[in-house]
This record gives C-alpha cells, sequence and structure tokens, in this order.
C-alpha cells in the first residue's frame, strides 16, 4: 500500500507529474520539507513580507502619478498661456480621464490585509484597529478628487 493517504493533494499532483515527465525539478532541500505549511507561516515568512512589497508598490505607483502629473500639468500650463478658465477645464477633464482601477484594487487589498498581515492590535472599546505612530493604516483611493487635490486647477 502506498502512503499517497499522507501527502496532501499538491503533493500527490506533483509526484504524478515527476512519473510522466522523470528528471524535471529537483528534491526538495532538508529545510524546505521541514518549513510548516500554513497561512501562518505565509503571513511571517516572505522576505520581504507581502505587505511590505504591496506598500512599497503602492508608494512607487504613486510617486510615479504625482512626476507623471506634474509634467503633464506644466506641458499644460504652457499650452494654455494666461488662459486660466481654458487651463481649469483642461485640467479637470484630465484628472477625470485618469484611470487609477488597477492601482485601486492594489490599495483596497492593502487596506482589507495589512491589519491582519501585520496583526495589528485592536481597540476593545471601538473594535477599530489601534493606529500606527498616530496614523491610520488606511490609504486613501486614487481618482479625480485626488489629483485635483495635489494638482489644483488654481494657477498662481
Amino acid at each position: 500500500m502506498s502512503d499517497d493517504h499522507l501527502r496532501t493533494p499538491a503533493e500527490r499532483e506533483i509526484a504524478r507529474r515527476l512519473e510522466h515527465n522523470p528528471g524535471v525539478g529537483r528534491p526538495l532541500s532538508s529545510r524546505a520539507r521541514l518549513a510548516q505549511r500554513s497561512v501562518e507561516a505565509y503571513l511571517t515568512g516572505s522576505a520581504p513580507p507581502r505587505w511590505m512589497e504591496r506598500v512599497m508598490e503602492i508608494d512607487a505607483r504613486i510617486a510615479r502619478e504625482r512626476r507623471e502629473l506634474a509634467q503633464e500639468r506644466r506641458e499644460l500650463r504652457e499650452r494654455c498661456g494666461r488662459d486660466r478658465a481654458a487651463f481649469a477645464r483642461a485640467w479637470r477633464a484630465l484628472a477625470h480621464a485618469r484611470d487609477y482601477a488597477e492601482l485601486n484594487e492594489l490599495i483596497r487589498q492593502h487596506n482589507d490585509w495589512y491589519p491582519i498581515e501585520r496583526d495589528l492590535p485592536v481597540d476593545p472599546r471601538t473594535g477599530e484597529y489601534l493606529k500606527i505612530h498616530g496614523r491610520s493604516h488606511h490609504r486613501p483611493l486614487l481618482g479625480p478628487e485626488w489629483v485635483l487635490e495635489q494638482f489644483p486647477t488654481r494657477l498662481p
């Protein structure tokens, strides 16, 4: 009798594939074989952890958006010259045309998972996660309001 009943479905699938493709893959190290396979191990075990990768990606993409918007705003100011009304209309249209769906999905994932992945403490009175260094972990979603807050239509 084989020990298939002791293997996980993933281990059985890998074994089946290796039987049909000899010479593919390599044996796991003893460290990898002994590593705990659980959600908790996943959340605490990656280097860097997923929450950190996600935060770095969000920060980098927001910084890139700010640079691109600053450049587009300068170019639009040059095209509009002294016509402040034309600049304001064109800038609002540009702000509404920006698509932040993909970045906002990443921000939503951060807002949902960060407190769990970081095991943030909860205030027992309110049920809310405690702030980190006096700030909420929650990141705002990007959209036209964010663009116009960062780069107003009002010119100096």
